[in-house]
């Protein structure tokens, strides 16, 4: 049985405990450290004394197991991800989408772009798929307004693809999956989840923004 006490901003919680709870995503195994952070913030009661009142448990100070490494790893990227300029943001999108074979084009700044991206096989936009992108670097959830807008801008030929770092809300969703227009989109989670997935063929702009590092593990 599970009893629901109450809600926190994962932004209240340390660092360390915000890479032990992954993506949120999965069923996993809470760390006992880090349930007694999160009793704490919810009731209000010392940490230490939190931690002084824990049972020991063995298998909670063992080695992280690789799914855990691999968790914490996107958590790291995902910060350093978000912590990037709005500039920096088109920049990071554009250079996924050239990852995965397009040639783009980043919009110069001005007081009306249209968009901020566009993508292509050809670049110029005379091969199909043209791809037009919509980059939102904020905290706040991008909502209907918003989509239904860029839709609008849309061409029948064109894809839309709409990034929010910040979200959407479900109304905005609900905008994106009924367009006549194909248009997709991407939070922060998927944004980093499509940089994972293709940054082996990541140019130098794209790794000069996020730099990684494989991690190697021993097979099982």
């Amino acid at each position: 049985m599970v009893e629901w006490i109450g809600s926190i901003d994962r932004d209240d919680l340390s660092q360390s405990a915000k890479y032990s709870l992954n993506s949120l995503l999965t069923v996993f195994r809470v760390r006992d450290t880090t349930a007694a952070e999160i009793h704490s913030l919810l009731t209000g009661m010392p940490l230490d004394r939190q931690l002084a009142d824990m049972p020991v448990d063995a298998e909670s100070d063992a080695v992280t197991d690789r799914e855990d490494v691999a968790a914490t790893a996107k958590e790291l990227v995902k910060d350093r991800v978000a912590s990037l300029q709005w500039q920096e943001m088109e920049e990071l999108v554009a250079g996924i989408l050239r990852a995965m074979g397009y040639k783009t084009r980043v919009s110069p700044v001005g007081p009306d772009r249209g968009m901020d991206v566009f993508a292509s096989p050809d670049g110029l936009g005379l091969e199909q798929p043209r791809i037009k992108v919509e980059v939102k670097h904020r905290k706040g959830q991008i909502g209907a307004p918003e989509v239904r807008g860029f839709i609008g801008g849309l061409q029948t030929s064109d894809r839309g693809l709409y990034v929010s770092t910040g979200g959407f809300s479900r109304e905005a969703r609900y905008e994106a999956d009924r367009s006549s227009i194909p248009v997709t989109l991407l939070d922060i989670d998927e944004v980093v989840r499509l940089l994972l997935e293709h940054y082996e063929n990541a140019d130098n702009r794209l790794r000069s923004l996020v730099p990684l590092v494989p991690v190697f593990w021993p097979a099982s």
